[in-house]
């Protein structure tokens, strides 16, 4: 596995944390933004939470490194 394919992967990542809706998938399951805006953040769960936040804020650079990685798989082969 070479840095090439773990940043692929990485960005596979990225997508996926991006496209989750918070009231339809995240807020039943107590995984809402606003119930972790407090002092729990600390924890895993909370930090996490900021982590889908922040990638959802993220879009249009998401989209951006989706071109190019698809121009060089393109060039590439």
């Amino acid at each position: 596995m070479g840095l090439w394919t773990l940043l692929e992967g990485l960005l596979l990542l990225a997508n996926s944390l991006a496209i989750l809706n918070e009231d339809r998938f995240l807020a039943p399951r107590g995984w809402s933004f606003s119930d972790f805006s407090g002092g729990k953040t600390k924890t895993s769960k909370g930090q996490l939470i900021g982590l889908i936040n922040a990638t959802q804020y993220l879009r249009v650079p998401l989209a951006l490194l989706n071109s190019i990685c698809i121009i060089v798989k393109l060039v590439s082969g």
